[in-house]
């Protein structure tokens, strides 16, 4: 497939995905909270996150995917510069367990800010049931896909949803009130 219309916009869903990152001032918060100081490929960590964060919504199931950011005029509707695959590859290696806490800590006061701004719940509560599921695949070329205790090959992807029943299968979630539905 090719796209080479450089005034038309190849996922322009991303649209609403960007103006939420921007509204929720993701990439200054990545920069402020992620330190990667003399790491190579350490530096603008906001900008690289961001990159990775609007490829898996375009539909990227790797690295090279990336690219697809950067075709016809679809870098016009991101609030950030569009990151190169092979820098993501070298940021991606700069890290360490300790920067992934960190992220984690950006991932925390994200929810706490569209929290704020009404996309959560509001005073109800949220419970997010998750699960594993298979995803059978054929090819042996699958990246990504592996056998598991199915024996079958597949991806194994987990699976939110919100739980709106006051039923729970899992030990220790008895009593558990319903949520009503915000969405």
């Amino acid at each position: 497939m090719s796209f080479d219309e450089p005034t038309l916009v190849a996922n322009a869903g991303l649209l609403a995905v960007a103006t939420l990152t921007k509204r929720l001032g993701i990439e200054s918060l990545v920069d402020a909270t992620v330190n990667l100081a003399g790491r190579v490929g350490g530096a603008l960590p906001g900008r690289k996150i961001l990159t990775w964060v609007h490829a898996i919504v375009a539909g990227s199931s790797h690295i090279d995917h990336a690219d697809v950011l950067r075709s016809g005029a679809s870098a016009s509707v991101l609030s950030h510069r569009v990151m190169a695959p092979s820098t993501l590859g070298t940021f991606l290696g700069a890290f360490t367990f300790g920067h992934i806490r960190q992220l984690d800590k950006v991932i925390d006061t994200v929810i706490q800010r569209a929290w704020a701004l009404g996309i959560g719940p509001g005073a109800e509560r949220l419970v997010v049931d998750m699960d594993s599921t298979i995803c059978e695949v054929h090819g042996k070329l699958k990246q990504g896909a592996g056998y598991g205790y199915t024996k079958k090959l597949g991806y194994h992807p987990l699976d939110a949803t919100r739980r709106q029943r006051a039923s729970c299968s899992m030990p220790g979630c008895a009593g558990v009130r319903p949520t009503p539905s915000a969405v």
